[in-house]
């Protein structure tokens, strides 16, 4: 009956379009795991469980996770100040620290509103310094307000690599990705890595679905470049419950809410926000939105319940839809 009630949920993502992937855990178990539509539509690839898409911001949990490692190996801590890493940044900024950044309490100036004209090539997080290295103001004074910053996770992609003395990619494949069995999740490089069983993202413009799967700013890491599939990520929904990569203090700092965000209802933690729900306790989530991409991961660990929706198209945003998924096993 549930699956029945699923398939009603996703029917605009099933047939010969765009698709999805869905995944529902409860108890440790998968009770949903299925594809839905197309991850290529010109190869006509079916969309199935093992199917990796670009995460978009829900890469910013990995990252944030990156960040606790090393200051559980003593790398740094998290009231350092961004300066230890980016002497070249102006003085605005020299108030940032790591937490500000981990939080989006940083302040930075919204990088993509800046880009230079003449820097017309895709953008990599070592551009994204360049570009605020030129910024000196803030939105406000450093740990005042919130103000969501793809900006400030790109830097700590950057804080990862200095601190770690490996580029992120090779940092996030052997602390986190490897360690969990991971073994399709990339932090993906044009020319450097591989994405398998790739989902190609599309747009619906002039009445048919085109191919939309890059923009200037897709090769960013730090703040929303991993591809992966819901296979592994439930790997690492798993291991957000032990300590067998984040210690029980690590997992802590990333789960209590630092900050109101925008909206009143949801606050903001270390990667993830933070919304109370009616029934079924206090929930962990990130949406991911780029071009062609719409994705997001909604937990209830006091329900040992989570709902990922995975999709390669430019809408809609599914958050919804899994709340509304999740609230097939929360009312059992």
């Amino acid at each position: 009956m549930q699956q029945q009630q699923i398939d009603e949920l996703m029917s605009a993502y099933d047939g010969e379009v765009p698709g999805a992937s869905v995944l529902v855990l409860h108890n440790g178990s998968a009770v949903v795991h299925r594809g839905y539509g197309f991850a290529d539509l010109e190869k006509r690839t079916l969309a199935a469980p093992d199917t990796n898409y670009r995460l978009a911001s829900v890469t910013k949990q990995f990252t944030a996770a990156s960040i606790l490692l090393l200051m559980q190996d003593g790398q740094l801590q998290l009231d350092d100040p961004i300066s230890r890493w980016f002497p070249d940044l102006p003085s605005a900024t020299k108030a940032i620290t790591v937490r500000h950044l981990l939080s989006h309490l940083s302040g930075l100036i919204d990088y993509e509103e800046v880009i230079p004209a003449d820097m017309t090539q895709q953008l990599h997080d070592a551009d994204i310094l360049k570009i605020l290295e030129g910024q000196d103001r803030t939105y406000f004074a450093p740990g005042t307000s919130y103000r969501y910053s793809n900006g400030g996770y790109a830097l700590l992609a950057l804080i990862v690599e200095r601190a770690s003395g490996k580029s992120f990619a090779a940092f996030l494949r052997a602390r986190i990705f490897q360690p969990l069995r991971m073994s399709n999740t990339v932090a993906h490089q044009e020319g450097v890595s591989a994405v398998p069983h790739r989902a190609y993202g599309y747009t619906f413009e002039n009445g048919r679905w085109g191919r939309t799967d890059q923009s200037q700013t897709s090769a960013v890491l730090g703040d929303g470049g991993i591809y992966s599939s819901i296979d592994d990520l439930a790997r690492w929904d798993a291991a957000l419950y032990d300590e067998r990569l984040l210690s029980d203090e690590s997992r802590e700092l990333a789960f209590t809410p630092v900050t109101r965000t925008e909206d009143p209802r949801i606050e903001y933690g270390m990667g993830w926000r933070i919304t109370p729900e009616e029934v079924g306790g206090t929930t962990l989530w990130h949406s991911g939105e780029t071009r062609g991409f719409r994705n997001v991961i909604v937990r209830y660990p006091q329900q040992r319940l989570t709902v990922i929706v995975l999709t390669n198209r430019e809408e809609p945003e599914p958050y919804q839809t899994a709340r509304s998924i999740a609230q097939l096993f929360l009312n059992e």
